[in-house]
């Protein structure tokens, strides 16, 4: 087999959530211990700060040294409806927001920071202090679901399946009924042309969705521990379809968002095309197959993050996961028997727990 040996199996802390910044050229970790962020591939420690306390949220801001950080696991090293920008350069909380529930995911770009709460998405200005620049209601959001591009900012609406689309520049709003039934998943294309999302009526209960970087594949990982990699229609052809519920259907949204008005999202998708590469990852002792997966153990949803995809380009991608044996694993495709494959490069348990 094409995998690699354990590097290390000396114990070491517990990872709470795992999760790729902007690029994924890195991916950061939240621990019961602090957190620490890795380069993405090859895997290799970059930062670790030990808090002797839980962190349940570590998310990055682009390759920078700002981190927005909420505590978590059984000891917390912060109230979990406290968030704190943490400047590692100066390794030292530069700015801390205090809110009504608990902060289930955060944004970060140069100049925004965006919050998920259980019921609504908050937006500052990336400023000390941080100016508040909207609310918004959304529907029941446990998974904190939000997707932030250069110029486009995704959440669910205030109805279970539906998808609010805000303009950062302008603040104008848009309403996609995506789904019948709430959202498991969505992501974003890097250019903001093509959004993916998923509900929790999809066949296989599918979790964590990543477009690639030239917006022709899309990954799914499920919680029956297999990676499927599809082939993302042509807008061309996507716009001759049938529209789907799931789809935006009125022609001055599909005029207004251009491609994105045009693809069908899923479970469309999933109706009729099938994944032309399927394999098989790691989900670790500590997270059976089949156990539905939340974003982390910071939370009070209760499991860790599982099957996280970042892309590194069209032919690699990586899938990483939290827990006891937290998890980096590396695929790539490739031609195999006339065909496109999956195949895995290698693994690692990146926190070198046995």
């Amino acid at each position: 087999m094409n995998t690699r040996q354990v590097i290390d199996t000396s114990e070491g802390p517990v990872s709470l959530s795992a999760t790729f910044n902007s690029d994924s050229s890195c991916f950061s970790v939240g621990l019961d211990t602090g957190f620490c962020v890795f380069n993405a591939d090859p895997c290799e420690l970059k930062v670790s700060r030990d808090f002797n306390a839980g962190i349940g949220v570590a998310e990055m801001l682009g390759q920078s040294n700002y981190m927005a950080i909420v505590g978590g696991g059984k000891q917390p090293k912060f109230p979990q409806n406290k968030l704190v920008i943490w400047d590692d350069a100066k390794q030292k909380a530069v700015i801390t927001m205090e809110f009504r529930t608990s902060v289930l995911r955060v944004r970060l770009s140069k100049s925004r920071i965006i919050v998920a709460l259980l019921n609504s998405i908050h937006i500052f200005a990336f400023s000390n202090p941080p100016q508040k620049l909207s609310v918004f209601e959304t529907t029941d959001n446990p998974l904190g679901l939000i997707c932030l591009g250069k110029k486009l900012l995704t959440f669910p609406g205030r109805s279970p399946g539906q998808v609010q689309l805000v303009e950062l520049e302008t603040g104008n709003v848009s309403i996609i009924p995506a789904h019948s039934n709430p959202l498991r998943a969505m992501d974003l294309s890097p250019d903001g042309e093509v959004l993916a999302t998923a509900s929790e009526a999809d066949a296989g209960n599918l979790d964590p969705v990543a477009i690639s970087p030239s917006n022709t594949l899309l990954a799914v990982t499920s919680d029956k521990s297999t990676l499927h990699i599809f082939d993302l229609p042509h807008p061309q052809v996507s716009s001759r379809r049938s529209q789907s519920p799931s789809s935006t259907s009125e022609d001055g949204l599909n005029q207004k968002w251009g491609i994105l008005g045009k693809i069908p999202l899923l479970p469309r998708m999933f109706s009729d095309v099938y994944s032309f590469a399927s394999i098989h990852f790691e989900f670790g002792e500590d997270h059976p197959s089949g156990t539905p997966y939340l974003p982390s153990l910071g939370t009070s949803f209760g499991q860790p993050s599982k099957g996280v995809i970042g892309w590194i380009n069209d032919q690699t991608l990586l899938v990483i996961g939290a827990g006891k044996q937290a998890r980096w694993e590396k695929f790539s495709l490739c031609e195999g028997g006339g065909k496109r494959i999956c195949v895995r490069e290698g693994w690692k348990r990146y926190l070198g727990v046995g």
